[in-house]
């Protein structure tokens, strides 16, 4: 796995540039997402596209630039696919490495202790949980980030609010659309590694 530094280095280098007319086979194996959405504004490249990456990136692993609200998954050695995502507000963006540990569809929710007392208004009335469905703030798919074992609170989640996607606005974890979510789910191996950068 590459270290923050090296992948920095990477993205610099422009080791993540879109698909050029050479991976136009490969690319042509991989089917995304329908694009547009009806209902959904958000900026076209935060659609699943088909991007050519380095070779380093190991295929099976997701790789999160929180600053750029891109989410990359290595599909084979120098092709992944990256979709658009929402990530934490200020200095509740996660940041670290962690695996899939855990994958949930029409996931329930449950509000932290610590969302309620940030913004008692907002999550106390959740402080029971609300079952999994179409209204459940984590939306159609969840993916549990782990490290050493134990759930971090932060999710790979869908949305009941797409259009905040490209945006710095949750409470630490990363939304998708639920058409992408659902995408990347089909995708993503339980055990997967993720870096959040």
């Amino acid at each position: 796995m590459l270290n923050r530094r090296q992948f920095c280095q990477t993205v610099a280098a422009a080791g993540l540039v879109a698909a050029s007319p050479a991976r136009a086979s490969i690319s042509q194996d991989i089917v995304l997402p329908a694009a547009p959405i009806e209902g959904v504004s958000i900026a076209a490249e935060l659609y699943p596209t088909i991007m050519q990456v380095k070779n380093e990136f190991v295929p099976g692993s997701i790789i999160v630039i929180s600053s750029q609200h891109f989410l990359y998954y290595i599909v084979s050695k120098g092709v992944a696919i990256r979709y658009g995502v929402a990530v934490g507000k200020s200095d509740l963006v996660f940041r670290g490495a962690a695996k899939i540990g855990r994958k949930v569809e029409w996931p329930s929710w449950k509000p932290t202790p610590e969302m309620i007392a940030r913004n008692p208004k907002a999550y106390k009335k959740y402080e029971n949980g609300v079952p999994g469905g179409p209204t459940n703030p984590l939306g159609a798919r969840a993916m549990y980030l782990f490290q050493d074992g134990r759930d971090t609170a932060i999710r790979i989640h869908g949305t009941t609010e797409p259009n905040s996607i490209g945006h710095s606005v949750s409470n630490g974890c990363l939304r998708m659309v639920n058409e992408h979510v659902i995408d990347l789910y089909n995708r993503v191996e339980l055990g997967a590694p993720v870096e959040v950068y």
